[in-house]
């Protein structure tokens, strides 16, 4: 059955499609990882927004990666959370004024600049490429069950 689903994995399209995945998570770390020093200079020495950026763009750098290279059901349901889970946080941070939780700071920023959109734009295509092969890999091996019966 490895063999199986390899072959819908390795299928260009699929190929493809983790390609831009991984395209979207890179410039989603590369955002992050350029804005990270400007928002850590409210808290220089404890958990501010420069750590949480840092964090997320490891976090996106390893998603990108391992669906470019494996191609599973799972890489693409982690790639999919954090893509997700970050548009989710700048377009939460955009329009509602959270407070600080716990070491986390209050992260409110209504202002829309070229980093943040292109970061938004990176993650909800990079998110929504993501539950597509997800779904596209799901039904391949699916089919392929049902082929076999």
């Amino acid at each position: 059955m490895a063999r199986r689903s390899a072959g819908a994995r390795n299928a260009p399209m699929m190929i493809a499609l983790r390609v831009l995945i991984a395209a979207g998570l890179a410039i989603d770390a590369y955002v992050h990882f350029v804005l990270a020093s400007q928002y850590q200079q409210a808290y220089p020495t404890g958990m501010g927004g420069g750590t949480l950026f840092t964090i997320q763009a490891v976090v996106a750098i390893v998603a990108g990666l391992y669906v470019l290279i494996r191609g599973s059901r799972l890489s693409y349901a982690i790639a999919a959370a954090v893509a997700l889970s970050a548009f989710a946080a700048v377009v939460l941070s955009a329009f509602v004024q959270l407070p600080q939780i716990g070491p986390i700071p209050a992260m409110y920023e209504p202002g829309w600049f070229f980093q943040k959109t292109l970061s938004a734009v990176a993650e909800g295509l990079a998110g929504v490429l993501a539950v597509v092969g997800f779904a596209l890999l799901s039904r391949a091996l699916v089919s392929r069950r049902v082929e076999r019966v």
